[in-house]
């Protein structure tokens, strides 16, 4: 394994590294759900309307994670209430994964939670993206009752987030 420099910062949902990652995210979702790669249009359907505009403060916030500069990973976070924030689109770009980003793309988002008033983290993912499954169990998520339903929701999980000490 190689050493790499990570940063994790908040970037706007539309800037040209943030729009590539999230092409890329919903590429890997959505062609592992219909196990079939997906296309440019289906690609471009999913992200329209999806939401991502509310991943903005007071109500969200998404971060780009770069490795070595270049970008790496994305994710978000969005408050559901005033106490409790939703993890979404979290996405490390396979040529990355395995270096350590993970867990810091993780630590920096519970931070950006904090940071927005949350006390606790929830998500809702789907039994075939077994890596995501098993990247919130090593930080620390929990499987709980659904919160939420929809059709690309399979299990559901949460946190107590702690304020650094």
């Amino acid at each position: 394994m190689t050493s790499t420099n990570w940063t994790i910062r908040p970037e706007r949902y539309d800037s040209p590294d943030a729009t590539a990652l999230r092409r890329d995210y919903y590429d890997d979702v959505a062609s592992r759900y219909w196990r079939r790669p997906a296309t440019a249009a289906e690609i471009d359907e999913g992200l329209t309307s999806d939401g991502v505009e509310r991943l903005t403060p007071p109500t969200g916030q998404f971060l780009v994670g770069r490795a070595d500069g270049e970008p790496a990973a994305c994710g978000g976070v969005l408050m559901l209430d005033e106490e409790r924030a939703e993890l979404t689109r979290v996405f490390i770009r396979h040529a990355f994964r395995g270096n350590g980003g993970a867990a810091l793309l993780m630590d920096a988002l519970e931070a950006a939670a904090l940071g927005l008033g949350a006390r606790r983290m929830v998500l809702n993912t789907r039994l075939d993206l077994v890596e995501a499954r098993a990247l919130y169990t090593r930080c620390g998520y929990r499987e709980i009752p659904a919160y939420c339903e929809g059709p690309y929701m399979d299990v559901w999980y949460g946190k107590e987030l702690r304020t650094p000490v």
